[in-house]
């Protein structure tokens, strides 16, 4: 019989430095329910980790930096990626009910929809912020050009 060997679970602080955060973030990601459920807390023990909460965190960690979307906004994201997989978990428990699967099928598309809106939306902004930034370069080539002597 073999056994597969576990991962030592993490406190905290190296859990932060593995994912280039502060403990204090962490926390209070939690608090703000970014991170349901993560950390085993036996009673006046210390908060362990285990490699999934880790990739967990930084997968929140990279949406963050990635979007700069405000904390709100980021738990929605959140919110709808763990509710999608729940769907899947159910799904692929086998549901034999054609109505059932459907119902399966739209909530995660509904998911998918509320995801994508607030990724268009950044995506909206950054083109908007481009269109400007190339604005101000085009008068300023406009005004350097302008500026040369004459040949």
């Amino acid at each position: 019989m073999s056994t597969t060997p576990t991962a030592p679970a993490l406190r905290i602080g190296d859990v932060a430095r593995l994912v280039g955060t502060t403990a204090r973030t962490i926390r209070y990601y939690e608090e703000i329910g970014l991170l349901t459920g993560t950390g085993e807390r036996p009673s006046g023990r210390h908060r362990l980790y285990s490699d999934a909460e880790v990739e967990h965190l930084r997968e929140v960690m990279r949406l963050r930096a990635l979007l700069g979307v405000s904390l709100e906004e980021l738990k929605t994201l959140i919110d709808a990626e763990d509710a999608r997989r729940a769907l899947r978990a159910e799904a692929r428990a086998g549901v034999e009910d054609p109505a059932r699967r459907r119902e399966l099928l739209c909530a995660a598309l509904g998911h998918i929809d509320r995801q994508l809106a607030l990724v268009h939306r950044r995506a909206d902004e950054l083109g908007r912020l481009e269109a400007d930034l190339e604005a101000r370069r085009r008068r300023l080539k406009r005004k350097l050009a302008e500026s040369d002597p004459p040949s």
